[in-house]
């Protein structure tokens, strides 16, 4: 609510000159915002689509990722991941993360490349960066190509570079909960490779870059004008918000530093995170996390069931053991209430009813 009071004279302004000129599909308001997406990361193009899901899969689409082709991902991510790969016929395999940040690990993708490797999707998580470049000479060895998963990462950077343009191409999600949110769903993919783009915009309007003539089979995925102009406003306040995530994330790494048994997150060498989350981990997880629901503290898990352990994915080599640090890492992980308007006494308050349910198990 506080975000939305920053930008709402300037997004209702703007949503009356769309409905007035009826341009709800297309028009100056997506490519104002694609535009100025595309500047933030410093990417040279930006393609608006319907949500973070179909990002992914249109990137690995572009990217020339078919039926068969196996991509890496990591198993600590939200479904969407492996989702985008399944989609197109390919086949999400599922690797493990580091012990300390809980990103992909490189060692743990170089072990997992086949002949059939065709994309590594690294997730950077939580607000972090991936370790990308640690990946590029696994992918350039093995034929592969790269596409970010940088639904959570809008703003962060490594070693300079934003998360987002590190890779071929990535996709990004807007759904309202991420750093920079929409009123609805919506995604976009960013690359710097212009054939990459207009093959996603070509396949996310039904094949098609002239009305009437489909020169492929794709689907409908754009990105309306409604949420561009949302999406144009709050990206205006994105650096300033992302610069109260982190002091807000700071704040609690002070609160907490003392409490026994509380693992703190810790930002890698080489980042600048923007604190989508922040994740503690703690042993008996949910009853801690029962404790602060009782508390009336909004914490959540992110995410309690790998993607190799659930339904959708269960197989052969998707069973429990698998993935050891991952497995290990979603019966620990917490996730405390953080937003750019957080106030000092609610993480107080937070910390409070941490450390009294640390004490009391």
């Amino acid at each position: 609510m506080a975000q939305q009071a920053d930008v709402n004279a300037e997004i209702m302004e703007e949503l009356t000159e769309v409905f007035r000129h009826a341009a709800f599909i297309g028009g100056p308001a997506v490519a104002e915002f694609e535009t100025a997406y595309a500047n933030f990361l410093g990417s040279r193009h930006c393609v608006g689509v319907a949500n973070g899901t179909d990002a992914l899969e249109l990137a690995l689409r572009a990217a020339g990722v078919g039926a068969g082709d196996e991509v890496i991902i990591p198993a600590n991510t939200f479904i969407a991941t492996a989702e985008a790969a399944s989609r197109i016929g390919a086949v999400p395999v599922p690797v493990d993360v580091d012990p300390d940040y809980l990103l992909i690990d490189p060692e743990a993708v170089a072990a997992a490349v086949s002949a059939r490797t065709r994309a590594i999707v690294p997730v950077h998580l939580f607000g972090q960066t991936a370790f990308v470049e640690r990946l590029i000479p696994i992918a350039s060895a093995s034929a592969a190509v790269i596409v970010e998963d940088a639904a959570q990462s809008q703003g962060a950077t490594r070693f300079g570079r934003s998360a987002g343009t590190l890779g071929l191409a990535a996709g990004t999600s807007f759904y309202p909960g991420k750093n920079l949110g929409a009123a609805g769903d919506a995604g976009a993919v960013v690359t710097d490779d212009s054939a990459v783009a207009t093959r996603v915009r070509t396949l996310s309007s039904h094949g098609s870059l002239r009305k009437y003539e489909h020169d492929v089979v794709g689907f409908n995925s754009r990105l309306d004008a409604v949420q561009a102009v949302v999406l144009r406003a709050k990206l205006a306040k994105l650096q300033t918000w992302n610069l109260m995530r982190r002091a807000a994330a700071e704040r609690y790494s002070h609160l907490l530093a003392d409490v026994p048994g509380v693992e703190l997150p810790r930002e890698a060498p080489g980042n600048v995170d923007v604190w989508h989350l922040y994740v503690v981990r703690v042993p008996d997880r949910d009853a801690v996390l029962a404790a602060l629901q009782a508390a009336g503290i909004q914490a959540g898990v992110h995410y309690p069931v790998p993607v190799h352990l659930s339904g959708a994915y269960a197989g052969p080599g998707m069973r429990e053991g698998s993935f050891p640090v991952t497995e290990e890492a979603a019966g620990r992980i917490l996730s405390l209430p953080l937003f750019p308007h957080i106030t000092a006494a609610q993480q107080e308050r937070v910390a409070g009813a941490l450390s009294t349910a640390m004490s009391r198990r």
